[in-house]
């Protein structure tokens, strides 16, 4: 059974998963209609971009740790992102993140999950124009969704979004929702905060 968590709750994910190895990362968001007329230009569809950051005791150490677009699988092969969606069109997940807790490096303590907004700034565009954002968790072994959190924040002006992150306590994984926007305008400076 699905858990519904609230900005700032965790939660298990091995005890409550038995044996549990493959997650698959799934993150979702609409736009908002934005009025049109026949004498204004169609307005520019808002491309979301999901990515996972690798973390050795909370920092980012190598640029190779960020799995997004550019680089979609992880040098360990244990995080993969399933590919870019331009539009968030449709239902369901747009895009996914596919994590292998069995293979992810000892030294990795915390992977982040974060969406920005593919050149927010040159088009005027914030997560104020999308809604139904969400980020949700599934076992890999047999589809079942495990935890999801549902954005429900004003998120206005913000360009990126620090969206949770999986994580490895005392030899168990967890999930943290974090719902955390930012203003940063490309995935590289938001992972300059984990410096």
């Amino acid at each position: 059974m699905s858990v519904n968590l609230q900005k700032g709750q965790k939660v298990s994910l091995s005890k409550d998963h038995a044996g549990l190895s493959r997650v698959i990362v799934g993150l979702g968001w609409d736009e908002v209609k934005r009025p049109g007329g026949f004498f204004m230009p169609k307005p520019q569809a808002i491309d979301c971009d999901a990515f996972a950051i690798l973390l050795q005791n909370g920092h980012i150490v190598d640029a190779k740790d960020i799995v997004y677009f550019g680089n979609l699988t992880h040098a360990s092969g244990a995080v993969r992102h399933m590919g870019d969606n331009l539009t968030g069109a449709g239902d369901g997940d747009d895009e996914q993140i596919i994590i292998d807790l069995g293979s992810v490096p000892a030294v990795y303590d915390r992977i982040v999950i974060g969406v920005n907004i593919y050149q927010a700034h040159q088009r005027g565009q914030h997560f104020g124009m999308i809604q139904n954002a969400f980020i949700r968790l599934v076992d890999g072994r047999n589809n079942n969704e495990m935890c999801i959190y549902n954005l429900t924040d004003n998120y206005s002006g913000m360009t990126a979004m620090y969206f949770g992150e999986v994580y490895r306590h005392n030899g168990e994984w967890k999930f943290s929702a974090v719902g955390q926007g930012t203003g940063d305008d490309s995935i590289g400076t938001f992972a300059q905060r984990f410096r």
